[in-house]
């Protein structure tokens, strides 16, 4: 910035409040190969992932679940592939899954 060598580093974030639904998005998916889903997606508190081929994740929303952004931008950022069957299953800490 400002003619300033550089490189920004942060990944896209937003959140909103919807009613009753509120929602946070991090990361950047302009395609992938598959969405999957945790938690209880019918009672609307559930993280979605944006997985590539490679079962990377390239993006990650929470829908009434609350204090997992930092996990899942280090999924992110980690760029390594996850287990999908244990990134899926709730009994497995998010933070546990970057140590591939």
């Amino acid at each position: 910035m400002l003619g300033r060598p550089g490189e920004y580093a942060e990944l896209p974030y937003l959140f909103t409040d919807q009613y009753d639904l509120g929602m946070e998005y991090v990361g950047h998916a302009p395609s992938c190969d598959r969405v999957v889903f945790r938690g209880n997606v019918a009672g609307r508190e559930f993280l979605s992932f944006w997985l590539d081929g490679d079962s990377r994740v390239l993006a990650g929303m929470n829908v009434n679940v609350w204090d997992v952004v930092d996990d899942v931008k280090g999924l992110i950022r980690s760029g390594n592939p996850v287990d999908v069957d244990r990134l899926v299953d709730p009994q497995w800490p998010l933070a546990d899954l970057t140590t591939n």
